[in-house]
């Protein structure tokens, strides 16, 4: 079998070892450059690839083709890959078909990050062969085909979705649905929400598919939908005759026995947290997992990067890096768990924002805004009747300057964008560690 890969990062490298381990005959092109780390891997692995160019002639001899999520669905060599009907698939498609390990798949929104880790974590706690894949960690198929694992854990977004045929989590959760990667899905919320629906359509009656019953629109497709899978709701709004809720200051989760722990007691802090929390234990109750292994881990879970992170506390002033916040909904639970005045940085490439869900958190919460963008225009557009103090600025140094110059003891400045970071950082990872430099930079400039 020929097989072509589209990208030469983790995902796309992987997916060609896959395949060459496999004994398929494998090409991989990449438009942009592959980096060097990456080269000398396919070049050790005696994969043929390029870079610069896709060589259409070559891809599409292909029987079947594995896109990597960042490659866009209207890109010129996706119409002709469909157009010649050459099977394409994402990496965690192509990877599934080669293991018998037990699949635990998330997506939503918001919250993905920390949901995944958080089940990665619960299993590792209970002494479980398991591997953590998807949008995270490692490549999926470079395990698949180098490890033994029993189980793995993914975190999967709606690109991914968007290329499966045949991808049957054993679980599967939604944690939430907001407005995000619209520009991608024709501006239509409806469009987005079924691709992240995907998840669960290969499902059958001995799986399960955990879900957000607080959730509008989950709960609006649900109604139209047919999923085979049991399903197992959550809410922090209601209490529940099966599945997990909040009461008494309590999270309970109800299957065939009853596992419950102090909200007090959870690692995590914030309200989309203890909904995330709620997921994971569900996870854990669905794989038997004992109750006090459960609680063990949810107390020890560290947070993920980028999300919600405490950077450092100066002069009474404290630093939030929650730079994965590239949408309203994650800005949304960041600005609602802030307790003290806030300066929020917010800006970057706009995915067809709606800044409406967050005006009044923003009246309530926030002190200043610093627009953090190449161009700020539309979020000074919409919050200059609501905010006084509003800057704009072009680079993390004097976003970062201008935050602290118009910080007070007690204030937290908050990096919580709305927005992709693609317009003056590489990625997320970047602009968050880009901040927590700048910011530990000007710690020890203020102390010399």
């Amino acid at each position: 079998m020929k097989v072509a890969v589209l990208g030469g990062g983790e995902s796309g490298f992987g997916a060609a070892y896959l395949a060459k381990k496999k004994g398929m005959e494998v090409f991989l092109s990449d438009k942009g450059s592959i980096s060097e780390s990456y080269k000398k891997l396919l070049t050790d692995a005696d994969i043929d690839f390029e870079e610069g160019q896709h060589s259409e002639e070559k891809i599409l001899a292909a029987d079947w083709i594995i896109k990597s999520p960042g490659i866009p669905k209207k890109a010129d060599i996706i119409f002709k890959i469909n157009q010649k009907g050459i099977r394409l698939s994402s990496e965690i498609e192509f990877a599934s078909e080669f293991t018998d390990a037990k699949i635990i798949a998330i997506t939503g929104s918001n919250g993905k990050t920390t949901t995944t880790s958080l089940i990665y974590h619960i299993l590792k706690n209970d002494g479980l062969k398991v591997g953590l894949g998807g949008n995270i960690g490692k490549s999926f198929a470079k395990q698949v085909a180098d490890e033994n694992f029993d189980y793995y854990v993914l975190e999967v977004s709606s690109f991914q979705l968007d290329d499966i045929q045949n991808f049957r989590p054993y679980i599967s959760l939604l944690l939430n649905l907001s407005q995000d990667h619209l520009d991608q899905y024709n501006y239509n919320y409806e469009e987005y929400a079924l691709a992240k629906f995907r998840i669960a359509e290969n499902q059958e009656n001995d799986n399960f598919f955990i879900y957000n019953k607080d959730d509008v629109m989950s709960l609006s497709l649900l109604e139209k939908l047919e999923i085979k899978a049991k399903m197992i709701p959550f809410s922090t709004q209601e209490k529940l005759k099966e599945g997990g809720f909040i009461q008494e200051n309590k999270l309970i989760v109800k299957l065939q026995d009853e596992f419950s722990m102090k909200v007090d007691e959870l690692s995590l802090v914030g309200n989309h947290n203890i909904a995330n929390s709620l997921a994971a234990s569900i996870a854990g109750k669905i794989l038997q997992i004992n109750n006090e292994r459960i609680r063990s881990a949810l107390m020890t879970f560290q947070a993920v990067e980028h999300r919600l992170e405490e950077v450092a506390e100066i002069g009474g002033v404290k630093f939030i890096n929650d730079s994965k916040a590239t949408n309203v909904n994650a800005a949304y639970y960041a600005l609602e768990s802030m307790k003290q005045p806030t300066v929020w940085i917010v800006g970057g490439i706009d995915k067809g924002n709606d800044y409406t869900e967050i005006e009044d958190l923003v009246k309530k919460k926030v002190k200043a805004i610093v627009c953090l963008g190449l161009d700020n225009a539309k979020i000074i557009d919409f919050f200059q009747g609501t905010k006084e103090l509003i800057y704009s600025t072009t680079s993390m140094e004097e976003a970062v300057r201008v935050s602290k110059s118009v910080a007070q003891k007690g204030d937290t400045i908050l990096l919580s964008p709305c927005c992709s970071s693609f317009d003056l950082f590489q990625n997320y990872e970047d602009r968050g560690r880009q901040f927590k430099k700048e910011v530990l930079n000007k710690t020890e400039n203020d102390g010399k």
